[in-house]
């Protein structure tokens, strides 16, 4: 079975608030089922579902209070097979042309589930409504393996990107000296360098102080050369040399100049305050550097990023998707751009029942209840876009407007507009119980 199935004709009596009502749907496009409140219509499509979905479809309370006739379903597929419940237990009967029998089995071989019960699908979660896109076009597993790599590389990208933003941070906090050296100042040269000073000044003081041992032995031999003139020719010699001696230092001393180590002992002092700004513009350089390559790492795993989304994009592109403008991001189902709360009522319908119809293609049918959340305009639209489709939905609608194909009152079809012509259909002539 490769064609679409669909609801030729339905019999319904005494199910819920379903006294009798005889159907035949159109095709392609909307067929609406219109009344006022508690007469009937989501009943309708409760007997249907319970007719093509089992017991599991099964109300509560099947059969029409106050009725003596238990439930009688009867359902004509366009494939040729008649569903029918009916006798006390409300047992299957499932009849194909030729006249051969068949179960519940055969039906749920071609009725997808979700078709009988739209809202459950649409009251699924995102992550589930995505979830059942994916797997109906074949590429949730790989979808959800490259969605795992890039929450992996987005949690690695942002935990290099906040320590990327503390080095930089940091960086911009410490310190800088633009007079300071390249390079720590070694203050041991300066030390040698006043120790070398020092050593020649104590050379000089030292030669100050022979200066004045000659003068005072100078003093003394006169005094001797007074006292002493029997011995003046041996100590006048010795005058005359120790005088040579004190010219000749008292030049040199004349010579002599002391250096200053006030500059170096300044030099010093300050070097440590110099090496101070060095290391500090040495520990900002290196914030800034580690700052700069964490930044390319994080540039690096937004790449990768982007890769992985252009192999997901692609992924979805290439999948054979249920309606033009769907599509899954980070999870979550985009119908034209919108997340599912933000759709209208008409392009979750749309969404909801081109993917459900995606789940079995032979299921050419679905069932929708409360349409009067859409406008005539809407509806419409909605329509012609199952007719595009070639779907077939029966919905319900409070109301008793022309949009109706057909008005249930009390259990009854009253009125039958059919959608496209609006002209009046021939009301059935079976009675309650014949069939």
């Amino acid at each position: 079975m490769n064609e679409q199935i669909k609801i030729n004709k339905l019999e319904i009596e005494n199910v819920k608030r379903v006294k009798a009502v005889v159907i035949e749907p159109t095709a392609e496009g909307l067929t609406v089922i219109g009344g006022k409140n508690s007469q009937g219509k989501t009943s309708v499509l409760d007997a249907i579902a319970w007719a093509l979905g089992g017991n599991k479809f099964k109300p509560s309370k099947a059969e029409r209070e106050g009725s003596t006739i238990p439930p009688h379903l009867r359902l004509e597929l366009s494939n040729g097979l008649i569903v029918e419940r009916k006798g006390k237990n409300s047992d299957l009967k499932v009849t194909d042309p030729q006249g051969n029998k068949g179960g519940q089995q055969l039906l749920d071989s071609f009725v997808e589930q979700l078709a009988l019960n739209l809202p459950k699908f649409m009251e699924a979660t995102n992550k589930e409504k995505a979830d059942t896109l994916l797997q109906i076009i074949g590429v949730g597993d790989k979808l959800y393996e490259l969605e795992m790599q890039e929450e992996k590389i987005y949690n690695e990208r942002h935990a290099i990107g906040q320590i990327a933003d503390q080095k930089k941070k940091f960086a911009e906090e410490l310190p800088f000296d633009p007079t300071a050296p390249k390079e720590p100042v070694a203050a041991s040269e300066l030390i040698q360098k006043q120790q070398e000073i020092l050593a020649r000044n104590g050379e000089n003081q030292r030669k100050r102080q022979n200066v004045e041992y000659l003068r005072s032995n100078h003093v003394s031999l006169l005094s001797q050369k007074e006292q002493l003139e029997k011995q003046l020719a041996e100590l006048n010699e010795k005058v005359n040399a120790s005088t040579i001696d004190l010219a000749t230092a008292e030049k040199s001393a004349l010579d002599l100049h002391d250096e200053s180590t006030e500059e170096l002992e300044k030099n010093i002092q300050e070097v440590e305050a110099i090496n101070v700004k060095v290391r500090a513009n040495l520990d900002k350089e290196k914030a800034e550097g580690e700052a700069i390559e964490y930044k390319e790492k994080y540039d690096a795993l937004t790449e990768q990023i982007e890769e992985v989304r252009k192999q997901k994009a692609d992924l979805l592109q290439g999948a054979d998707l249920p309606l033009q403008g769907l599509m899954v991001e980070n999870g979550v189902l985009i119908y034209n751009g919108q997340q599912w709360d933000n759709m209208s009522s008409s392009e979750q319908l749309r969404v909801a029942t081109a993917i459900v119809r995606k789940l079995k293609p032979q299921c050419g049918f679905v069932l929708l209840d409360k349409l009067e959340m859409m406008d005539i305009d809407t509806l419409n639209e909605f329509g012609k876009w199952l007719e595009g489709e070639g779907l077939q939905a029966i919905a319900t609608r409070v109301s008793t407007g022309e949009e109706c194909s057909i008005i249930i009152e009390d259990g009854y079809a009253v009125d039958a507009i059919p959608l496209a012509t609006k002209a009046p259909v021939e009301q059935p002539t079976w009675k309650a119980g014949e069939f």
